[in-house]
């Protein structure tokens, strides 16, 4: 595991950006909202100890063994990837605008028509509204397709996102796994 960001590192880490973990053809593009300061700060995304996104995947079957941000780019062999609706690194993803999150949506969609995975699955239900402009999402599968890629959302698996727990989000999780295998 990376060595804790200092705390002039967390604040050197604002507005960075991380780059994608992303390659055509996948079977699951992972997309959270933004990356917090310690992803900025250690350059891997959902880098955070205590978020939930690495457990999950694992949990959800995607993974054979519980991954360390470290290890992200090894996703790639599993067909898998990660991006963010936004790319620069805030302390919290609350500090982002509605335009950023519109914008976000617009430069997703030209990553999904470029990279064409399988599935584009959205961390967070209600950034997806926001950069879909559909308000009423709901956490699962979506109506939309971009291209050929079916759309899904998934829980934020922040720890800040609590009422979502550790057994909620690995069957959220499964139930996107069930549907790429089949």
């Amino acid at each position: 595991m990376p060595i804790r960001p200092t705390k002039d590192q967390l604040a050197a880490a604002q507005d960075k950006v991380i780059p994608d973990v992303i390659a055509p053809g996948l079977d699951v593009l992972f997309c959270g909202i933004n990356p917090g300061l310690y992803s900025g700060a250690l350059g891997l995304h959902f880098a955070r100890p205590g978020n939930r996104f690495w457990p999950a995947l694992h949990a959800g079957g995607f993974t054979p063994r519980l991954l360390d941000p470290s290890e992200q780019h090894e996703l790639l062999d599993l067909r898998l990837g990660i991006t963010n609706v936004v790319a620069r690194t805030t302390a919290r993803a609350d500090e982002l605008t509605d335009d950023e999150l519109r914008e976000g949506g617009k430069t997703l969609v030209e990553k999904v028509l470029h990279a064409q995975p399988r599935w584009l699955a959205v961390l967070g239900i209600t950034a997806y509204r926001t950069a879909f402009g559909e308000k009423k999402a709901k956490v699962g599968p979506q109506d939309r397709v971009i291209g050929g890629t079916g759309v899904w959302v998934l829980p934020n698996p922040s720890g800040l996102n609590a009422h979502w727990t550790p057994a909620g989000l690995a069957s959220e999780f499964a139930a996107l796994r069930a549907r790429v295998v089949t």
